[in-house]
């Protein structure tokens, strides 16, 4: 299943309850201010990096740009565009989004 978190974790728990419930091997995809989860050095940071040893993680490189933390991001985390979007969509047989 691909996961989508498209809120901050400075603002909301998406981010955390989508590591808490999604199922081992799921992919987790942050999208618009979600990115924010990927960024190194934030309170999120240890959470996340212990996740990947569970999910695949990945971010949104526009939106990455967007905010100014392109390179600023979690080592591991694998960096996509739109068009790796639409493959992950589509490799997924669901799609779960975090709001």
């Amino acid at each position: 299943m691909l996961h989508t978190v498209n809120k901050s974790p400075f603002e909301k728990n998406s981010l955390s309850s989508c590591l808490a419930h999604a199922k081992e091997g799921s992919a987790i995809l942050l999208i618009e201010d979600g990115v924010y989860g990927a960024l190194k050095g934030s309170k999120m940071a240890a959470e996340v990096q212990d996740a990947m040893g569970k999910f695949t993680l990945y971010a949104l490189g526009p939106d990455l740009k967007a905010r100014g933390i392109a390179d600023k991001i979690i080592d591991g985390v694998k960096v996509i565009d739109y068009a790796g979007f639409v493959d992950l969509a589509c490799e997924n047989d669901k799609v779960q989004s975090w709001l």
